[in-house]
């Protein structure tokens, strides 16, 4: 089997393609490294996104300073992840593309803030599954910060709770992304511990 050998570079794929939302306080503060707040929401694609502890519940977003979403969060300490359906697979490349700086990305994309339980940051209405964080940690890393967060609520969607109440999101028709792409779940191979399973 012949192989090549390339330079480091991100190649852990696929991931999954979220919307991350938040919302600023409306403080005019301005700076190189703090553009000009709005005061209203905004959304974020990040593709760098993930678990990082069952115990208590922890997840990571890595955001790149430049980006406008980067002051709210790190000013703030709060955002929601929202999980892309291929309903919404276009909002999340436009939001990933333009920038809040410019454009009000709910009117946009005709998506709806969705208030949270635990944080002044909305979810978006649209989605299934809506992750309300709280900001643990900020680490510099490099071209991107990771925001290690507590997940302090989730909102999930009725129509995915089967007869016995179990939420099925694996129906959602959930979306990654994979090397510059965007695909949609589909052949289920089995569940978790399938290979030890007595048959």
């Amino acid at each position: 089997m012949a192989k090549q050998y390339w330079k480091p570079g991100n190649m852990l794929y696929p991931l999954p393609a979220v919307l991350v939302s938040c919302q600023d306080d409306g403080a005019k503060e301005t700076g190189a490294d703090n553009p000009k707040l709005s005061g209203r929401p905004n959304i974020i694609t990040v593709a760098w996104a993930g678990t990082v502890c069952t115990n208590p519940p922890m997840v990571s977003i890595s955001v790149r300073r430049e980006r406008y979403s980067y002051p709210i969060i790190e000013k703030t300490g709060e955002f929601v992840i929202n999980l892309t359906t291929e309903s919404l697979a276009r909002a999340a490349d436009f939001c990933g593309v333009r920038s809040g700086r410019d454009i009000d990305k709910f009117k946009e994309m005709k998506l709806t803030p969705l208030a949270s339980r635990q944080i002044k940051a909305p979810g978006i209405a649209e989605s299934p599954l809506n992750i309300e964080c709280k900001t643990a940690k900020i680490l510099p890393l490099g071209s991107h910060s990771m925001f290690l967060a507590n997940v302090v609520g989730v909102t999930i969607e009725d129509s995915y709770l089967d007869n016995k109440g179990k939420f099925d999101l694996n129906a959602a028709g959930l979306v990654t992304y994979s090397h510059g792409e965007y695909f949609l779940l589909g052949k289920k191979l089995g569940a978790f511990g399938f290979s030890v399973a007595k048959k």
